[in-house]
């Protein structure tokens, strides 16, 4: 079941890369997977829940390698490493180039699932290098990391805007004793945090 889910996931990213979101269809996705159609709908009943799974893993994949570096070599080395890799994914950078305004919910942070799944892979790569991971911390963090996805840094650029940033997190320390608690997503006029990032149709 999860290397299907995988194949489907890769396949959906090569497709949007060859034509974007838009044009990407769920036939497009199984035909280029070699997955029957059936095993698809078993899996992800929509597009938009293919794509919201496929932001989710590469967000998770990228914590995971920025968790790591945050835990080896500091803060600065892992948004150094998560700026660069967003900065030449070739699925981000076909849509920013052809289809910008897709991207748009992806840059916008808001009460859906994904970015809460987001501000807690913020949090851990925080908590991984020792800084503090309040929210006030986590969002920075985001905010820089959000920017890289129309407008990604050169090298050079991240490296710096990765070395400042981190040294500006440190001083957000939360009182001894005290902790930071992340909120929990709240809807205005309430019901449930909806689900998806609002892809376009």
């Amino acid at each position: 079941m999860q290397r299907t889910r995988e194949a489907i996931l890769q396949s959906a990213g090569d497709c949007v890369e060859q034509v974007g979101v838009r044009k990407t269809t769920m036939g497009d996705i199984a035909l280029t997977g070699g997955i029957a159609k059936a095993t698809l709908y078993n899996h992800f009943r929509t597009k938009d829940d293919v794509l919201d799974a496929l932001v989710d893993s590469r967000v998770a994949a990228l914590a995971e390698q920025a968790v790591a570096l945050a835990s080896s070599q500091g803060l600065g080395a892992a948004l150094e490493h998560a700026a660069g890799a967003l900065a030449v994914d070739p699925t981000l950078r076909k849509v920013a180039r052809d289809e910008t305004a897709a991207l748009l919910p992806l840059t916008v942070p808001g009460q859906a699932r994904g970015w809460t799944h987001a501000r807690a892979c913020a949090v851990a790569v925080l908590t991984a290098s020792g800084a503090p991971a309040g929210a006030e911390a986590a969002d920075a963090v985001l905010r820089w990391l959000v920017s890289q996805v129309l407008w990604p840094a050169t090298p050079a650029q991240a490296r710096q805007g990765a070395q400042l940033l981190a040294g500006a997190v440190l001083p957000l320390s939360v009182p001894a004793g005290e902790s930071v608690v992340l909120a929990e997503p709240v809807v205005p006029g309430g019901g449930p945090v909806p689900a998806g990032l609002g892809w376009p149709p």
